[in-house]
């Protein structure tokens, strides 16, 4: 059963699961600096179908952080010609949501349409449809629209993520929805699993598996299961990250206490080396337009943030002052880039812009790895951890709004935000 607690700022809003199945449970913390008041009316039609919805809808809208959500239990208004504007005015709402839930067959459509409740007009009026099991589907659809009509960003709530869960000496590659929900095991087995990166368009997930006698990188379809070995070198293999056209990836190859980045094919061919030297390279990242890698690297004492074309040449340090930097990801928009910065002891995720170097930490620091942006660039996932145990963790990109991802069992590692669909 879900369960929200009406959020204003400074209030904890806590969002379980509504299936019983669930793996991640989600905490809320803080919120927008300016919440938008919005009113989700209970869509009329089918009932069961529409409490599903709807409660996927809210929760969605909530987890942001950016809308106060208000309490509609007495309101029913499916349509704009049912709604009386000045009531809803009294009650400080600024938008509202009403609709309509219709079951064809083996079909669901949701026809709905948003309202400013100030101006008394219609903001938009759209329908999704989908197969009647997708009802999850279809919520976090309709929340995307609300959401990218409010705010101008496209949402991302029908997006997928994926990390490694870990149960004692068992390892699970999960993929699931942006909320935890749907969750689905790709890979399980009794050795460690580390570095998931999907592709860009969301078929495939590229990790690192030690089940043999040394790490090796796979390649593994999110549909048929069917895997593909890229990288099988002498020594470590580790850190695969894809290319935006998905025609190449990023590998790292260890010998002899040196990691160098090579590019190789999806199909394991054509390995070439792209940088040189006697230290480690490591977790490489294409920019979004694919001409560039950021990288880690010790090559100057200690672990630090560099860029170089992907066509080779020399690489730029990026990251300078005390500690150390790591697991660098570019924005969408390749104007910046997240990592984990590391000093006295703590671990935080920081931000930095690109062109002015300047550099922001958005999380309060301990254990904190492994960032990855959200498609629309508003959200950073990472690694975190709570009472010993490994969660998941996501932070507005200006840091006022976080969550914690607990799993119900075990410890979940390694996040990675999928591609939007």
């Amino acid at each position: 059963m879900l369960a929200w607690i009406r959020n204003v700022i400074g209030v904890l809003l806590i969002v379980q699961a509504a299936s019983a199945s669930a793996v991640l449970n989600i905490e809320i913390i803080g919120a927008g600096e300016h919440q938008i008041p919005v009113a989700v009316v209970p869509f009329g039609g089918d009932a069961k179908a529409s409490q599903a919805i709807n409660e996927v809808v809210v929760a969605d809208l909530a987890r942001t952080g950016l809308f106060r959500l208000i309490d509609v239990t007495d309101k029913t208004p499916h349509d704009v010609r049912e709604v009386n504007f000045v009531d809803w005015q009294k009650h400080n709402v600024e938008a509202l949501a009403v609709g309509t839930v219709t079951l064809e067959g083996k079909r669901v459509e949701v026809k709905f349409q948003l309202l400013d409740a100030v101006k008394q007009t219609v903001l938009d009026s759209q329908g999704v449809s989908s197969s009647e099991g997708k009802l999850r589907a279809v919520g976090h659809r309709v929340a995307d629209l609300i959401y990218e009509k409010m705010t101008g960003n496209k949402g991302v709530f029908s997006t997928r993520i994926a990390y490694v869960n870990r149960q004692g000496k068992k390892f699970s590659l999960v993929v699931a929805d942006s909320d935890g929900q749907n969750e689905q095991a790709l890979l399980t087995q009794n050795a460690p699993i580390m570095s998931p990166a999907w592709s860009s368009d969301g078929s495939k997930i590229a990790y690192v598996s030690f089940a043999g006698a040394h790490a090796v990188v796979y390649i593994q379809s999110v549909y048929s299961n069917q895997r593909t070995v890229i990288a099988d070198s002498r020594g470590s293999n580790s850190a695969p990250a894809w290319s935006p056209d998905g025609k190449q990836l990023a590998v790292v190859i260890g010998r002899e206490g040196s990691s160098q980045i090579y590019l190789v094919t999806p199909e394991g061919k054509d390995m070439r080396r792209i940088t040189t030297g006697g230290g480690i390279d490591t977790e490489p990242n294409f920019s979004p337009d694919g001409q560039s890698l950021l990288f880690t690297s010790d090559r100057g004492g200690t672990p630090q943030i560099y860029q170089m074309p992907v066509a080779g040449g020399a690489a730029k340090r990026m990251t300078f002052g005390r500690g150390n930097h790591y697991s660098p990801r570019y924005s969408p928009n390749g104007k910046s880039f997240v990592f984990t910065h590391q000093a006295k002891g703590k671990f935080y995720i920081a931000k930095q812009d690109i062109q002015s170097g300047q550099m922001e930490l958005i999380t309060g620091g301990g254990w904190e790895k492994k960032p990855s942006f959200s498609p629309n660039g508003k959200v950073v996932m990472y690694a975190s951890e709570l009472g010993g145990r490994g969660i998941l963790a996501t932070v507005s990109s200006d840091g006022r709004v976080k969550q914690k991802m607990s799993t119900t069992n075990g410890d979940a590692r390694e996040p990675i935000w999928g591609p939007r669909l």
